[in-house]
């Protein structure tokens, strides 16, 4: 079983950190999103379309560009998680259930 999770957030408010209890896929459905994982030496900047994977027990800050942003978080299982990203079954489905592909 996979879970989809859809945030919203507004340019403005404060940098979120979040801590990945299970390998995850953040997308950007819209907007653009600032992202930085603890302990890795480069910031993101996404734009609509665009995922990194998060792997278990990172911790992440993401702030929204300029117009906001709406993102998606997906994780599987723990036993799915561990096979590489490109096998994934999220990435196939994820920008058709989320109406974007």
């Amino acid at each position: 079983m996979r879970e989809v999770r859809i945030f919203e957030l507004e340019h403005g408010e404060p940098a979120a950190a979040w801590r990945v209890a299970r390998p995850s896929i953040f997308k950007v459905i819209s907007g653009e999103i600032w992202l930085t994982v603890e302990g890795d030496s480069e910031d993101h900047w996404l734009a609509t379309g665009q995922s990194i994977e998060l792997p278990r027990k990172a911790v992440a800050w993401v702030s929204a560009g300029q117009a906001g942003a709406r993102f998606a978080l997906a994780s599987g299982s723990e036993r799915a998680a561990t096979s590489p990203v490109l096998h994934l079954p999220v990435l196939r489905w994820l920008p058709r259930w989320l109406g974007v592909a």
